[in-house]
C-alpha cells in the first residue's frame, strides 16, 4: 500500500532529512564538517567530514554507537528546540575550535567532544541535562549550560591531576535566574539562541544571565490527562514585563564583571559577537525597537562605548550581528539609501556597512553575512525577491555574484574553500558543491534525502499594481481552459517570513493540495523580506488591513491571468500561525471574497502574544489600545457567515491555545457555527506522523465540502 503524501512529508520532515546542514569549513580549507541523517527518514543526525581533495566522506559521530538506551532530552533542551523549530534528533548542532582540532556537541543531555582528525569521541564528565556545549577557541575546554548554571569542563589532555575538571562558573541565586541560556524572547523573536560567548584566548566568557521573576506565570495544561498538574511557563505577553537580562564577563576562576549599558532604556540584548579582531560587540534595542546601539565592551571593567546608533520611526531591523573583522573593521548590515536615494524596487537598499560606510551592493537586498575577509565580505542577497544569490562585496565597492539563476543559494566559506548550496525550481532537492580556490575541480556533498513523489508544477508571477510575488499551482492533470477550479489561498502572509522563493521543495505540499482539485495560490504581501525597508514597514499598526488586502489583490491578479481556470465564487484560505490569523481574518472580514477557511494555531488576540514581536508592529497595548482592537479577531466574531475550522495544539507554548478558545467563545456567544479541532499533546509544530497525515486529510475534506470541489 502506498504511503500518502501528508504522511510521507511528516516522515521526512518535509523532505529535509538526509540533506547536509550546519556546514563548517576547516581553517585550511581541506575539510568540510556537517550534520546529516543516515537516510531520508531517520531523524538522528550524525557528524560527518568531507575531504575536499578526495571527495571522500566519513562519519565522525554516530549516535547509534554512543547511546545504548536511546536519547533522553532535558526539559530545557526540549524548550530550546521548540524555540528553534528543531525537529531532529541525535547530533543537531556542534561547535569547533579555531584550529579545527575539536568539535563539541550535545547528545541525550550530556556533553561530548570529538577529535576531528582521528574521529575519537569522548563523553565529557559533565552533569546531566546540559545543553549547548561549546569548545573554546583554543581547544582546551568546553562550556555548557545546565540547571540554570554555566559550567566549564576540561577536554582530554588539558586536565591536571586525577582527571578532567568540571566547574560551575556561575550559578543562579534564585529559582528564576538562569545563566548561559537565551531568554524566551531572544530565541523566539530575535533569532539569538545562545547565552554565552568565549573570548578568543579561551580564558574567559561573556555570559547572559536572565531573571524571569518579573515575567507573568502562565499555565499550559494537558486536558487529556487531568491527573497531571499544568506546566508553569513564564510568558511575556504584549504590554507586560520582560525577563531582566544582563551580561557578565566571567573568568575561569569565577570572577564576574557586569557589562554596563543603559538597561532601563535598552531592554533587549539582540546580539553578541567576540572575534580575535577586536573587543566584544553588542547590539541592544529599546523596548519600542526604534533605537538600537552597537556597543564595544571593555572586559576589564565592563564599560561600553557606542560604535553605531541606529534609529527608525517604525522599528530597527535586527540583522546579521555586527562584528569586528580583520583589520579591526566593524562590519554590519543596515538599511541605507542608494546613491540616488533608492535601492531595489525603489526602496532603501539593505547593504553591507563597514565602519559606518555603506559598501554595497547597491541594487541588492542583503539577506545575511556568510563570511568576512581582509578585502571583502561574502553575503547572501537578492535582486529579484524570489531568488537568493551568494555575492562577494569588495571593500572597494566591487560586486561579484558567485551564483546565478532562478534558485535559492547559500554558502559556507573557509581557508580558500567555498561550499555552495542550491535549491531551484526545476527539480526538487538541494545540491552542495565544494569549490577550492585556484582549482577547477568541484566535488559534491552527498544528499540522501527521500525522493519526492512528484515535481511541483509551479508558475511564479508578479501580480497587481504592487507586483506581488505569487506561486500558482494547478492539478498536474489539469488541462488549461477545461474547467474552472476552486481557489485555495495558502499564505503565511506575515512579516519576516517568505513563502514565495525559487525552490521546488517549498511547494510540494501546495502541489499536493492542488492535486485535490484546487488552484493553489501562495502569495507574499507587504511585510515580507527581500523588497526593502518601506515594503516591510507597510504593516506597521495594520496587520488586519495590509496583509489581508494583499491576499485579495493576489487573488484578483491570478483570476485576471487565468479567467478560464479559476472560479472566484469558490475561494478558500488556509494557514498556520500568522497564516492561521490571516485565514480566520479573511472569512470574518471579507466573506464577499473568501468562502471557507482553515486556521491553524491562529493568533486571535494580539494582547495574548509576546512583547517583542507584537510591540514591534503594533506598539504598546496601553499606548495604542485602538490598534490592538482593530487587529484583533474577537470583535469580528459576530460577522462570521462562512465555514471556519480552527485547529490548535493544546501544548503550544508560543501561540497558546487560549487564542483559539477565546475566538470560539466569542463565536459561540454570537451564535456563529464553527468547527474546533483540538490537538492533545501537540505544540506549535506538528511533527507526529499520523497526526500530520490525518490533520491534512481532515482539512482537505472540510474545504472540499464547503467549496464544492
Amino acid at each position: 500500500m502506498s504511503v500518502s503524501y501528508p504522511r510521507l512529508a511528516a516522515r521526512t520532515a518535509r523532505f529535509t532529512l538526509g540533506i547536509p546542514r550546519d556546514l563548517t569549513v576547516s581553517p585550511d580549507g581541506s575539510t568540510v564538517w556537517f550534520v546529516r541523517t543516515a537516510d531520508g527518514v531517520s531523524r538522528t543526525g550524525a557528524l560527518w567530514a568531507h575531504d575536499v581533495a578526495t571527495g571522500e566522506e566519513r562519519v565522525l559521530v554516530d549516535p547509534a554507537t554512543l547511546l545504548a538506551d536511546g536519547e533522553q532530552l532535558s526539559a530545557a533542551e526540549r524548550a530550546r528546540r521548540e524555540r528553534s523549530r528543531e525537529q531532529g534528533a541525535g547530533v543537531v548542532g556542534y561547535a569547533t575550535d579555531t584550529a579545527g582540532r575539536w568539535a563539541s556537541f550535545a547528545l541525550s543531555g550530556r556533553a561530548w567532544a570529538v577529535e576531528l582528525a582521528s574521529g575519537e569521541v569522548h563523553e565529557l564528565p559533565a552533569v546531566d541535562g546540559g545543553s549547548d556545549p561549546r569548545v573554546d577557541p583554543t581547544g582546551r575546554r568546553v562550556a555548557y549550560a545546565a540547571d540554570g548554571a554555566l559550567r566549564v569542563v576540561d577536554l582530554p589532555g588539558n586536565a591536571s591531576g586525577a582527571g578532567p575538571a568540571d566547574t560551575a562558573l556561575a550559578t543562579p541565586d534564585t529559582p528564576t535566574q538562569v545563566w548561559g541560556q537565551a531568554e524566551f524572547i531572544a530565541a523566539e523573536e530575535m533569532g539569538r539562541f545562545r547565552g554565552f560567548w568565549w573570548a578568543p584566548d579561551g580564558e574567559s566568557l561573556l555570559v547572559e544571565r536572565y531573571d524571569d521573576a518579573p515575567v507573568a506565570t502562565w499555565h499550559v495544561a494537558d486536558p487529556e490527562h487531568p491527573d497531571r498538574a499544568p506546566v508553569e511557563q513564564r510568558y511575556p505577553a504584549a504590554g507586560t514585563a520582560n525577563s531582566d537580562v544582563t551580561l557578565w564577563h566571567v573568568t575561569l576562576d569565577g570572577r564576574r564583571t557586569e557589562v554596563v549599558w543603559d538597561h532601563e532604556r535598552f531592554e533587549y540584548l539582540a546580539s553578541v559577537t567576540w572575534t580575535e579582531h577586536g573587543a566584544p560587540v553588542l547590539q541592544v534595542l529599546t523596548r519600542d525597537q526604534r533605537t538600537a546601539e552597537v556597543l564595544a565592551v571593555d572586559v576589564a571593567d565592563g564599560s561600553t562605548r557606542t560604535l553605531r546608533t541606529l534609529t527608525d520611526e517604525a522599528w530597527v531591523e535586527v540583522l546579521s550581528a555586527p562584528r569586528y573583522a580583520a583589520g579591526g573593521r566593524l562590519v554590519s548590515v543596515e538599511d541605507v539609501p542608494g546613491s540616488d536615494g533608492t535601492g531595489s524596487d525603489g526602496e532603501e537598499a539593505r547593504q553591507v556597512v563597514v565602519d559606518g560606510t555603506p559598501v554595497g551592493p547597491q541594487g541588492w537586498q542583503v539577506r545575511g553575512i556568510v563570511s568576512t575577509h581582509p578585502d571583502a565580505v561574502v553575503v547572501t542577497a537578492s535582486q529579484e525577491p524570489t531568488e537568493v544569490q551568494v555575492v562577494r562585496v569588495g571593500l572597494d565597492g566591487s560586486v561579484e555574484p558567485l551564483t546565478s539563476g532562478q534558485a535559492v543559494h547559500g554558502a559556507a566559506v573557509g581557508g580558500g574553500t567555498t561550499v555552495v548550496s542550491r535549491s531551484a525550481l526545476d527539480t526538487v532537492g538541494t545540491t552542495f558543491t565544494v569549490h577550492r580556490d585556484g582549482s577547477d575541480d568541484v566535488s559534491p556533498l552527498r544528499v540522501v534525502a527521500e525522493p519526492a513523489p512528484f515535481d511541483p508544477a509551479v508558475t511564479m508571477v508578479a501580480v497587481g499594481t504592487r507586483q506581488l510575488r505569487a506561486a500558482v499551482l494547478f492539478p498536474r492533470d489539469h488541462v488549461p481552459g477545461s474547467r474552472r477550479l476552486p481557489v485555495l489561498m495558502d499564505p503565511y502572509g506575515g512579516p519576516h517570513a517568505q513563502r514565495v522563493l525559487a525552490s521546488a521543495r517549498m511547494f510540494l505540499e501546495a502541489q499536493w493540495l492542488a492535486d485535490q482539485g484546487f488552484c493553489v495560490v501562495v502569495a507574499d504581501g507587504r511585510g515580507t523580506p527581500g523588497r526593502g525597508k518601506a515594503w516591510e514597514r507597510e504593516v506597521l499598526d495594520s496587520f488586519a488591513t495590509v496583509t489581508l488586502d494583499d491576499q485579495v489583490d493576489a487573488l484578483a491578479g491570478v483570476a485576471e491571468r487565468w479567467p478560464d481556470d479559476v472560479d472566484t465564487s469558490r475561494v478558500g484560505i488556509t494557514g498556520w500561525s500568522y497564516g492561521g490569523y490571516l485565514s480566520a481574518l479573511a472569512v470574518l472580514a471579507r466573506p464577499d471574497v473568501f468562502h471557507a477557511a482553515v486556521a491553524g494555531a491562529p493568533v486571535t488576540e494580539w494582547r495574548l502574544y509576546d512583547t517583542c514581536y507584537t510591540e514591534r508592529y503594533l506598539g504598546h497595548p496601553d499606548e495604542q489600545p485602538h490598534v490592538y482592537d482593530r487587529n484583533s479577531l474577537l470583535p469580528l466574531a459576530e460577522r462570521l457567515e462562512r465555514p471556519l475550522m480552527l485547529i490548535h495544539g493544546l501544548a503550544d507554548d508560543n501561540v497558546v491555545a487560549a487564542h483559539t478558545l477565546r475566538l470560539s467563545s466569542a463565536l459561540l456567544a454570537a451564535g456563529r457555527a464553527h468547527t474546533v479541532l483540538p490537538l492533545s499533546g501537540v505544540t506549535h509544530m506538528t511533527p507526529q506522523e499520523v497526526v500530520a497525515e490525518n490533520l491534512k486529510l481532515l482539512q482537505v475534506d472540510f474545504l472540499r465540502t464547503h467549496l464544492d470541489a
